[in-house]
């Protein structure tokens, strides 16, 4: 009898998750400024790491196909990837407003004021789109010219032209997922990207290959499926706004540019998009400092960081399900359960996170070896993977708590944050670790950590202060 009905608790239990994680792929319409917080939490970190994976795929499938076609080919998509790197920091900071700001209103039970917000935000990202376009068409050669391309990959410069001269589908996007996330329709964005990447997946080696009647475009066949992908993504998601869903509803009223919610977008986004640039350009340092002690070390740096980087999707996805309860709950005048919000999303990631950082610790060793064979590579790369799992049990709380000021609407004080733990700190500890004490890669990875763990620190103790609470967006 004792074993039966463990078996019934075992099973009631099981039934329970799934029947929770089809809710949260199929869209819960409940309101997220009530009832209990952990179920809220699922709802949106669900669908946000299965989104956060599937932007991922982009990249790996181009790739995929793309070597296929040889080395130059590669070469032209990760140098072109690399100077794409600073459109991304801006769709990051970009995104971040757009959801701050709608959140704030669907907790404010202000539909008419998110659905202004969402038609002001495609028109921001027009803005910005139109004369990066035009540059990276003029300037695509030159651009990968001062990459440090040879004239092999040159002649492959059709493939940026294509992708910057359509970035307006990558903002958009971006932007309207941040719509979606911050209005709590999280599982929209994740299937949008479903679609983009079914897409993506077929389209490339059809247009890369010259498959049945198709042309045979090579490398710039890769960039064509991509946009086309995406491009049929934006088109999905606004039909969806025009359409409405529970929440955001587009309608010809709002279609019109109103200076004053743009601009509220922008004072908040900018010092985001600065937030994204202070990370991006403290790992360029780091990245020129392990690139002095040779090919194997910066070799090694890679691996271990795309590990971490791959490992840290469902952490992102739990902050920014937290940034979304913020922005909601603080709409809705509960500040009491926003911060809830905050710190049960971190007990959450304080779970993975000491998951993922025991394996780290433990398999290290086998995780690399799946990427490369190389005797010092392999040692520098399962090295830093230990290192950096020392600050995990800090990042889990640090990465919850930064994207919560960013819902919140107060993007300077993890800025401030960013720019002292990484450049501040970072950056010249890497330098003196590895040099001075001459401890080589370990003491790159080791100045990482200590950035992890000194902003996460930082970010909880004036969190709790909760002066965030008095934003107003």
């Amino acid at each position: 009898m004792v074993l039966n009905s463990e078996t019934e608790d075992v099973a009631a239990t099981s039934s329970t998750w799934f029947a929770t994680i089809r809710e949260a792929l199929r869209g819960s319409r409940g309101e997220y400024t009530e009832g209990p917080i952990g179920h809220a939490i699922l709802m949106l970190a669900i669908p946000m790491v299965l989104e956060l994976v599937l932007e991922s795929v982009f990249a790996v499938v181009d790739v995929f196909f793309v070597s296929r076609v040889g080395a130059d080919a590669v070469a032209t998509v990760g140098l072109t990837e690399s100077m794409l790197t600073m459109i991304y920091a801006v769709m990051s900071g970009l995104s971040i407003g757009v959801t701050a700001v709608v959140a704030r209103r669907i907790g404010e039970r202000d539909r008419d004021g998110a659905a202004r917000a969402a038609v002001q935000a495609m028109a921001l990202g027009v803005l910005v789109a139109v004369p990066l376009g035009v540059a990276g068409v003029v300037f695509a050669t030159k651009l990968l010219a001062a990459m440090g391309a040879t004239p092999d990959v040159l002649a492959h410069a059709s493939y940026t032209r294509v992708v910057f001269g359509f970035n307006i589908v990558i903002l958009m996007l971006f932007l309207l997922n941040a719509v979606f996330r911050g209005a709590g329709d999280a599982a929209i964005a994740m299937r949008v990207l479903w679609i983009a990447n079914a897409i993506n997946i077929c389209l490339d080696p059809c247009f890369i290959f010259g498959l049945g009647p198709f042309p045979r475009l090579g490398v710039t066949g890769a960039a064509v499926a991509t946009t086309t992908g995406r491009g049929v993504g934006v088109l999905v998601q606004l039909a969806v706004l025009w359409h409405g869903t529970d929440r955001v509803s587009i309608q010809r009223r709002h279609l019109r540019v109103e200076p004053v919610v743009m601009l509220n977008m922008v004072r908040l986004s900018g010092s985001a998009v600065l937030q994204s640039l202070i990370v991006t350009t403290s790992w360029v340092a780091l990245i020129r400092i392990l690139a002095s002690f040779g090919s194997a070390a910066l070799a090694g740096y890679t691996i271990a960081i795309r590990i971490v980087l791959f490992a840290l999707l469902p952490a992102w996805g739990l902050a920014n399900a937290a940034a979304t309860l913020v922005g909601q709950n603080l709409g809705a005048g509960k500040p009491e359960r926003a911060e809830a919000s905050v710190w049960q999303a971190c007990r959450y990631n304080v779970m993975f996170f000491a998951v993922v950082g025991l394996t780290f610790v433990t398999l290290a060793g086998v995780l690399v070896s799946t990427f490369t064979n190389e005797p010092e590579v392999a040692s520098v790369a399962s090295r830093g993977l230990r290192i950096i799992a020392s600050g995990f049990v800090f990042y889990a709380y640090g990465i919850v708590v930064t994207q919560s000021f960013n819902g919140a609407g107060d993007t300077w004080t993890p800025t401030i944050i960013n720019l002292l733990g990484f450049w501040i700190l970072a950056v010249p500890l890497a330098q003196f670790l590895a040099r001075q004490l001459a401890l080589g890669p370990s003491g790159v990875f080791w100045s990482i950590a200590a950035a992890f763990s000194t902003t996460a620190v930082a970010a909880a103790l004036v969190f709790r202060r909760g002066r965030w609470k008095l934003k107003r967006v």
